[in-house]
């Protein structure tokens, strides 16, 4: 059963608790236990965690683009994501701080507190398998940074450029549910996530992010506390053991390594949700013009999207045949109810087939054949129409001070004869 909530661990129990994390970690990378590990001095990284071949150490697909290694993001490629549920070596990765070396499944708890919550709960993950009804949602991610390469003047930030998306398959409980456990107020306003990533200073007490949601969007049935990713234990990078997921919104409310959950009766103020993180002007701006915090509007549902996957950019094919066109569209919490590609620059559009969500704030996937009048070079746009009728831009939408929310329409190079 869950407990009532206990004091934090004291600075002994930390370093053994970050020690018992470090062996665990060598033991799963190297498949074997560490014989003398009670001789390894304090503080010592390991050589088998030494290697910086993020490839080999977070199993991805070797056509992922590394933008940072401390902390670690790396971009997918549109060509990597023609999966309808996206396979965990393709799905890209985005770290504020450092992997926690603490990963111990069983010693691990979720707390739940905060200013509208009677009686502070301690969950392990027993708790949560155990006592909690389960569900599976395919759920689309994606950074509030993708795209940022586009802008000009250039945004400071890793220069995503269209592969920070990806729609897999996760199980958890409900948030919903274990809230209702724990009782919340009617002054319930926000939910903040806390993690055991460490910030890159070191530091045990800052946090490198804590972001959260509006209460609603926490109350959502596919709001989950996840511990599965595609029918598996969640990797390691992506969260394992316990992530909340909260899909249609960036996904950076989406806090892996999952440690607790305030609910407060404020907007939360952790790590990153302060402007201008996560925040656009809440009116249009000039390119280059500062704009001041209170003028900046935190970023809520994620705007109408889509992205080609086949063929790959730079295809060539023999005139009069045939080409098929296929990717995915996504809208935020709406749903995408129309896909065209064009293959002259924008100016008449084509239909395609697009599928319906296999459940809310999954991708939906399109697909078209488009044919071509001559030899010569083209380029294939594609354009997502959601259910409010809101069309993706041809071009970068208005600028911002940090380069968010770019869903102009993704474009590929194909060239005929």
């Amino acid at each position: 059963m869950a407990k009532e909530n206990k004091q934090a661990p004291s600075v002994n129990s930390r370093r053994k608790f970050l020690r018992n994390g470090t062996l665990a970690t060598v033991a799963a990378v190297a498949g074997a236990k560490v014989v003398f590990a009670s001789s390894m001095p304090e503080g010592y990284v390991p050589v088998v965690l030494q290697d910086d071949d993020p490839y080999k150490l977070f199993k991805k697909d070797k056509d992922l683009i590394v933008l940072n290694n401390k902390p670690w993001n790396m971009e997918s490629q549109p060509h990597l994501l023609d999966d309808k549920v996206t396979p965990s070596d393709k799905i890209f990765i985005r770290n504020n701080g450092l992997i926690p070396d603490s990963l111990e499944e069983a010693n691990w708890e979720l707390v739940v507190d905060g200013e509208a919550v009677s009686s502070p709960k301690t969950y392990s993950l027993t708790d949560l398998k155990r006592d909690f009804q389960q569900y599976t949602y395919q759920l689309t991610l994606e950074c509030g940074g993708n795209g940022r390469s586009e802008f000009y003047p250039p945004a400071s930030g890793n220069q995503w450029k269209t592969g920070a998306v990806y729609c897999a398959s996760w199980t958890g409980v409900r948030l919903k549910d274990v809230l209702e456990d724990v009782g919340i107020g009617d002054n319930a306003v926000y939910i903040g996530y806390h993690s055991a990533d460490t910030h890159l200073s070191g530091n045990p007490d800052k946090e490198p992010i804590s972001r959260g949601v509006p209460i609603a969007k926490a109350l959502q049935e596919e709001t989950l506390l996840a511990f599965e990713m595609n029918g598996e234990a969640i990797p390691i990078v992506h969260g394992y053991p316990l992530r909340l997921v909260a899909g249609g919104f960036p996904a950076s409310v989406s806090g892996k390594w999952l440690t607790g959950i305030s609910v407060r009766d404020k907007v939360h103020d952790g790590a990153k949700m302060a402007a201008p993180s996560y925040r656009v002007p809440c009116k249009p701006v000039s390119p280059g013009e500062e704009v001041p915090d209170e003028e900046m509007c935190i970023i809520e549902s994620m705007p109408v999207k889509s992205l080609i996957t086949y063929p790959k950019s730079g295809a060539k094919i023999d005139l009069g045949d045939s080409l098929e066109v296929r990717g995915h569209a996504w809208a935020g919490e709406l749903e995408v109810s129309a896909m065209h590609v064009s293959i002259d620059f924008g100016q008449t559009w084509q239909t395609c087939e697009v599928e319906a969500p296999v459940n809310r704030l999954a991708w939906q996937h399109f697909k078209t054949t488009v044919k071509f009048p001559q030899d010569g070079y083209y380029e294939v746009w594609a354009r997502a129409t959601d259910s409010n009728g809101a069309s993706q831009p041809m071009v970068v939408p208005g600028w911002n001070p940090k380069g968010y929310l770019n869903n102009a329409c993704h474009r590929i190079a194909v060239k005929v004869g």
